[in-house]
């Protein structure tokens, strides 16, 4: 699929509206500008490609608002460079996003449908993700320590290995909370059992999938 004029002319309407919201970051502005969301959508769903909504992409799963892509790669501060954790690939559009940004990304997906779009697609972009299909409850500690994490999920805790796999003053951000809204949470890790965390208001995400650790913990 291409990207058209109209998609880019579209891009650039869809960055001035998430401006207008507030996000002023010029490089994340960027990000949003350059990644063809359009190719993350089936073809019955393009027309909605470029509205600032969130669309499910089946398995459950949802490809999030680019606003709140924008948010929480905001308060994910990222450099180039960084090595970065997702947890939660879905559409795969918030770790092309990443990459955009020149984060050496990793990005885990629970579902196999999923998962295996999403790096089909990331590949035809030349993203230099590197997927991985399992539990993100764990993260990825083979490939740790990480200089942010990110949640796309609805958690109702914050999963242990996660900050155990962040450096010390790596950033994690995730939207916390068991209901039908969540709050987003930056949490900067100040030392191997110290913490800083701020709260940037209410969200709604989908669940974290469980696993057998989740469930029963």
């Amino acid at each position: 699929m291409d990207d058209t004029l109209k998609h880019q002319a579209l891009r650039r309407k869809l960055v001035e509206q998430i401006k207008r919201k507030g996000i002023t970051d010029t490089a994340v502005l960027n990000a949003i500008g350059k990644v063809p969301r359009h190719l993350f959508f089936e073809s019955a769903m393009l027309k909605y490609s470029y509205e600032d909504n969130a669309f499910k992409i089946g398995e459950g799963q949802t490809i999030s608002q680019p606003y709140t892509v924008a948010f929480q790669t905001l308060l994910l501060q990222v450099n180039k460079g960084d090595k970065v954790l997702e947890i939660g690939t879905g559409s795969g559009y918030q770790a092309a996003i990443l990459d955009a940004l020149g984060a050496k990304v990793f990005t885990i997906e629970r579902h196999k449908k999923l998962y295996d779009c999403a790096c089909s697609t990331l590949k035809t972009l030349n993203c230099k993700v590197k997927c991985f299909y399992g539990d993100g409850y764990n993260g990825l500690p083979a490939f740790a320590p990480f200089d942010r994490v990110i949640v796309t999920a609805a958690a109702p805790y914050i999963p242990k290995p996660l900050l155990d796999q962040l450096v010390i003053g790596g950033i994690l951000v995730i939207p916390l909370g068991a209901g039908t809204t969540q709050v987003m949470k930056q949490i900067r890790k100040l030392s191997h059992d110290s913490y800083k965390t701020l709260d940037y208001g209410n969200f709604s995400f989908v669940p974290f999938v469980n696993s057998t650790d989740w469930a029963t913990r």
